[in-house]
């Protein structure tokens, strides 16, 4: 993370379009959304399913076919359970602090490389699970793909796009989020019709399809004109790359301000402490507290653990996962619906010395 200073532009505009070599870039980039959402959503299904937890949860899929004293809640209290869960968020968490140096010191393109590369890994040993052990061992994998990824990506889309769009490439990243949050319900839903009981085996190495796509397409994509500044002198390269994402030869503001970005962020030698100054206290604030009052109001819980829910209340297998997969159309439709903002948002309410500090961000994004 870096604190830097404001970068003003004195009023001149960038110059540049949306191309399409920006739009496959940050699709592909994107991509790691989908994988997100899907790990999210995957978990909820599978702890509802009875051949699942009769595989590796035996203890609660007996209280569920023998317990009838027991409430329904109270029959999914396990602690492995929860630690199937939960592992996923708690790796993720400890990665996310590994990501960021990485991510700054080695470029964005190779942070999504890495997380893309354990996100395969994770979803691989997930699928061929014949223990518990490897069960989790695959989730903390998982955990590890997605605290680079959803470091690195965000970012990445920011420093892509232009600056008056760069709302809206971001929002791209909510809205696969969302969708591979439906695509997880509805392979748990068809896993669950598969005779034998082994569908479980492939709701969790289906991650794999869009985790390899990101994986290999990391490979091809370029790394961005802030990055290419950062590691090094060579500012023609960087103007290359800008004129070339921007579909312009005219991108000399633009990057000039970059460049003095660049610098001024370096000659910070305390940023953390900078953030408690009185200037940064509005964005420090409302950096903790809106996901802190996102978590407390409990809405990611009824996301993640919906299909259970719906089963505690008495519903079947079928019903739950169809129950879930209509709030993730819901979900969906609403992230859609309130996506236009993100073109008009940072052009129209943030100035333009902030657009610039989080697009030159040295770390992971924010100033």
């Amino acid at each position: 993370m870096a604190v830097g200073l404001a970068i003003q532009s004195e009023g001149a505009e960038y110059a540049g379009k949306i191309t399409w070599f920006v739009v496959l870039s940050c699709m592909i980039a994107a991509t790691g959304g989908i994988i997100f959402g899907y790990d999210l959503g995957i978990s909820g299904g599978l702890t509802s399913m009875e051949s699942f937890l009769k595989e590796f949860f035996p203890q609660v899929y007996n209280k569920m076919k023998e317990d009838k004293k027991t409430s329904n809640y109270c029959k999914f209290d396990s602690q492995l359970l929860t630690l199937f869960t939960s592992s996923l968020y708690i790796s993720g968490l400890i990665a996310s602090f590994f990501a960021s140096p990485v991510t700054r010191t080695f470029g964005r393109k190779i942070s999504i490389l890495m997380g893309g590369t354990a996100l395969v890994t994770g979803a691989v040993l997930s699928g061929a699970s014949y223990n518990v052990f490897m069960l989790l061992l695959g989730r903390v994998l998982l955990g590890v793909g997605l605290g680079f990824t959803n470091q690195a990506i965000p970012l990445y889309l920011s420093e892509m796009a232009p600056s008056k769009y760069r709302g809206a490439f971001n929002m791209g990243f909510q809205i696969c989020i969302g969708f591979g949050f439906i695509l997880a319900t509805l392979i748990n839903y068809c896993a669950l019709k598969i005779k034998g009981g082994w569908g479980w085996r492939i709701s969790l190495a289906m991650a794999a399809v869009p985790a390899t796509t990101l994986t290999i397409g990391a490979f091809f994509l370029p790394e961005t004109p802030n990055s290419l500044i950062q590691h090094g002198d060579d500012h023609e390269k960087a103007k290359r790359m800008l004129q070339k994402i921007r579909g312009v030869d005219d991108v000399q503001v633009e990057l000039d301000d970059l460049i003095k970005a660049s610098y001024a962020s370096k000659s910070v030698k305390h940023p953390f402490k900078n953030l408690l100054q009185r200037k940064y206290r509005p964005q420090l604030v409302m950096s903790i507290a809106i996901p802190f009052f996102l978590q407390a109001t409990g809405i990611n819980v009824i996301g993640f653990y919906a299909p259970v829910l719906f089963r505690t209340i008495g519903l079947s297998e079928s019903a739950s996962l169809l129950s879930a997969m209509l709030i993730s159309f819901v979900g969906l439709g609403f992230c859609v619906s309130w996506g236009p903002l993100g073109w008009v948002v940072p052009s129209e309410i943030f100035p333009l010395e902030i657009s610039l500090e989080f697009s030159s961000s040295s770390g992971d994004g924010w100033h």
